[in-house]
C-alpha cells in the first residue's frame, strides 16, 4: 500500500491486470487487511474483487490455497505478487497463454530463482538463488495456472520453512509444456530505493495537468501533475516530471526537480529543494533543506536547515542495512528513508542511506552517520 504517484503499489499491479484480461480479482491479505479492503473495495475498472485471507503468512502456495475458494474449478487462473510492477504488453501476452511463467533477464540472477529451460524452451523447473546460475533468466513471480493446479496446493514445507508456489510450478513443468513469457519491463519492489525506481518508472508516464491553484509567478517545465486543492506558491520552480497532490503546498521560492512525488497534504516551503524523492502523505519540509533521493514517510517533519545527505565521496554505491547486512542500493546517488512521524531538529545533517526509524528524532545540529535502526557503519558522504 506504499504510494507509487497517485496510488498504491499494488493498485498498479491490480490495475495493469485488468488491462491484461483479468476478468475477476481476488486479493490476498493479512497484516493491515482493512486497509487493503477499504482502497479497494467490491469492484475496481468494472471487474469484481474478492478477499481470502491468510491468516499465517505461510509462505506463496499457502496464500494461494487461501484465496482457492474463489476460483472457478474449471478454469486457468494467474497468480501476480502484489508488490511488483509489470509491462501491460507482456502481462497481456501471460495471460493468453495458459500454463505459463513470467521471466524476466538481469545481469546479476544469483540472488533469484532462476529457471531452469529445456532445448525447446520449456521450463523445466526454478533453481533457488544458484551459485552458478543456468541462465540470466530469472523467476518474475507470475503465472498462469491450469485449473488444475488447485489441487496441487497442498505441498510440503520448504528448507525455509514455507509453503512454496514454485513446488506447484515444478508439478506443472511435469505434467505440461510451461512455457517462458518475458517481460520487456518489470520491477520488484521490496526495499526502499526500489519504492523510488516504480516511482520513477510511474512518473515518466504521466501526462501534465494543472487542477490545483498555480501561481503566476511559479515555473512549472515538464510534466507536472497539480492535483486539485494542491497549491504552488510564488517563486517555485518545479521541473518534471513531478507529482504534487491534493491538499499538498509547494513554496514560496521552492525547487522541485527529478521523479518527486509530493503527497497528499505535504508541504514543501519556503527554499527547499526535493529532488528525485517520494514524499508521503503529511510530511512537511519547512524551510532551508534539502532532500535528495529520500523516502519521507507520513507526518515527517524537518526542522530548518535539515540537509540529506546522497552521495558517497568515492563514488561507489550507497549501501543501506537490510536485515543486519549492509546491501548496495546500486546507486550512485540515494539520500535517506525516514519512518511515519520521523522528526529532524534544525540544522540536522542525515548521512546517506541512512534510517530514522517510525517516531524517530534528532536533536538540533546533530549528524546522524550511521543507520539508528540496525548499527553499520558507512563513509561519510557529501550531497549535491
Amino acid at each position: 500500500m506504499l504510494p507509487v504517484t497517485d496510488r498504491p503499489l499494488v493498485a498498479h499491479t491490480v490495475d495493469a491486470a485488468i488491462e491484461a484480461g483479468a476478468t475477476s480479482l481476488t486479493l490476498v491479505v493479512g497484516y493491515e487487511a482493512d486497509d487493503v479492503r477499504s482502497f479497494f473495495g467490491d469492484e475496481r475498472g468494472g471487474v469484481p474483487v474478492e478477499f481470502a485471507v491468510q491468516e499465517e503468512q505461510r509462505g506463496t502456495a499457502d496464500a494461494v490455497r487461501a484465496a482457492a475458494p474463489t476460483l472457478d474449478d474449471d478454469e486457468p487462473f494467474v497468480v501476480l505478487n502484489g508488490d511488483a510492477l509489470y509491462d501491460v504488453p507482456s502481462l497481456s501476452t501471460l495471460y493468453d497463454s495458459v500454463p505459463a511463467v513470467g521471466s524476466y533477464t538481469v545481469d546479476n540472477p544469483s540472488s533469484y530463482g532462476v529457471l531452469d529451460t529445456d532445448t525447446d524452451g520449456f521450463v523445466t523447473g526454478v533453481i533457488e538463488k544458484p551459485e552458478n546460475p543456468p541462465s540470466n533468466l530469472i523467476n518474475a513471480g507470475s503465472y498462469v495456472f491450469p485449473a488444475e493446479a488447485q489441487q496441487w496446493l497442498n505441498v510440503e514445507e520448504s528448507d525455509r520453512g514455507e509453503l512454496e508456489l514454485t513446488d506447484v510450478l515444478a508439478r506443472a513443468c511435469d505434467e505440461f509444456d510451461v512455457q517462458t513469457v518475458a517481460f520487456d519491463r518489470w520491477l520488484d519492489v521490496g526495499r526502499p530505493w526500489e519504492l523510488l525506481e516504480a516511482n520513477e518508472w510511474k512518473l515518466s508516464e504521466l501526462d501534465g495537468r494543472i487542477d490545483g491553484d498555480v501561481s503566476d509567478d511559479a515555473e512549472l517545465t515538464g510534466p507536472v501533475v497539480v492535483e486539485e486543492g494542491a497549491t504552488v506558491r510564488s517563486g517555485v520552480v518545479i521541473e518534471g516530471p513531478a507529482l504534487v497532490r491534493k491538499g499538498a503546498t509547494v513554496g514560496p521560492n521552492a525547487y522541485v526537480r527529478g521523479a518527486t512525488v509530493v503527497g497528499e497534504g505535504a508541504k514543501v516551503g519556503h527554499a527547499v529543494e526535493v529532488k528525485n524523492s517520494v514524499l508521503m502523505e503529511g510530511a512537511t519540509v519547512g524551510h532551508l533543506s534539502y532532500v535528495g533521493d529520500s523516502v519521507l514517510g507520513r507526518d515527517v517533519n524537518f526542522g530548518a536547515g535539515t540537509k540529506v545527505a546522497n552521495l558517497r565521496h568515492d563514488g561507489d554505491a550507497v549501501r543501506q542495512m537490510v536485515k543486519g547486512e549492509l546491501v548496495s542500493t546500486g546507486r550512485r546517488k540515494y539520500g535517506v528513508v525516514l519512518g511515519d512521524e520521523a522528526k529532524t531538529g534544525i540544522n540536522t545533517s542525515l548521512n546517506a542511506g541512512v534510517r530514522l526509524p517510525t517516531g524517530g528524532m534528532t536533536k538540533p545540529s546533530e549528524s546522524v552517520l550511521y543507520d539508528r535502526i540496525e548499527g553499520g557503519k558507512e563513509d561519510e558522504t557529501e550531497s549535491e
